[in-house]
């Protein structure tokens, strides 16, 4: 598999949300950019990232002189200043950014934000508190991932009752209209050639599929 290339990121707000964002794309070495007015708050990933900045966020000027407009991705993560996000959006969208990213706290936030062009609004919490909801629910999800329009893979561990099945005999897709795409047998993964074989209590199941299906699947397991 074909490494990623590094890219530039300039994370705005470096609050709890900012400084993980941030440090996380620095650990995987791109090249970032902390911008605050928190001196502390600047001064604490002084040694982590690329570069720490003391700035406003809103001030155009200031951010021109960063060169803003050269990032690939700018992440506005000032969420609790609604007119600081708002402000700061418009300005780094006149910049030029190709791409840019907000946290919203709020249904209007969001609103505003996707109006004045916003490439991707988050609900860091709110979507946190979901996956969670999901996971508490059911015990036997441990994970999933989101891939838009209603689909879900979702990782399942299979119960005692499922041992010694196969997935053909779980046959998924003509009961639930999912798709098995693979098994991890502790760390190893089993792709389709997999199906005909008996499945352990403690392997997990990668399931793809619509929510409501793949709910009708755990909730029937």
């Amino acid at each position: 598999m074909a490494k990623l290339k590094p890219r530039n990121f300039a994370v705005i707000g470096l609050g709890t949300f900012g400084t993980t964002v941030a440090e996380e794309l620095a650990r995987f070495g791109n090249y970032v950019v902390g911008i605050d007015r928190d001196e502390k708050a600047v001064n604490r990933l002084a040694d982590t990232l690329s570069q720490a900045v003391i700035a406003d966020g809103k001030d155009e000027d200031a951010l021109k002189e960063l060169g803003i407009g050269d990032f690939d991705v700018v992440i506005i993560a000032m969420g609790q200043d609604l007119e600081g996000s708002i402000v700061s959006a418009i300005t780094v969208k006149m910049t030029g950014v190709k791409e840019v990213w907000a946290k919203a706290v709020s249904k209007m936030h969001h609103r505003i934000l996707s109006k004045i062009g916003v490439d991707r609004v988050i609900h860091p919490e709110k979507e946190m508190g979901q996956h969670i909801a999901q996971m508490l629910h059911n015990p036997l999800v441990r994970d999933y991932v989101s891939l838009g329009n209603g689909f879900h893979v979702v990782n399942i561990v299979v119960p005692e009752r499922l041992a010694g099945k196969s997935l053909d005999q779980l046959d998924l897709h003509a009961k639930f209209e999912l798709r098995c795409v693979g098994v991890m047998k502790g760390s190893e993964y089993k792709g389709s050639d997999y199906a005909s074989c008996d499945l352990e209590e403690g392997d997990r199941l990668l399931i793809l599929g619509e929510r409501s299906n793949l709910r009708r699947f755990t909730d029937s397991i």
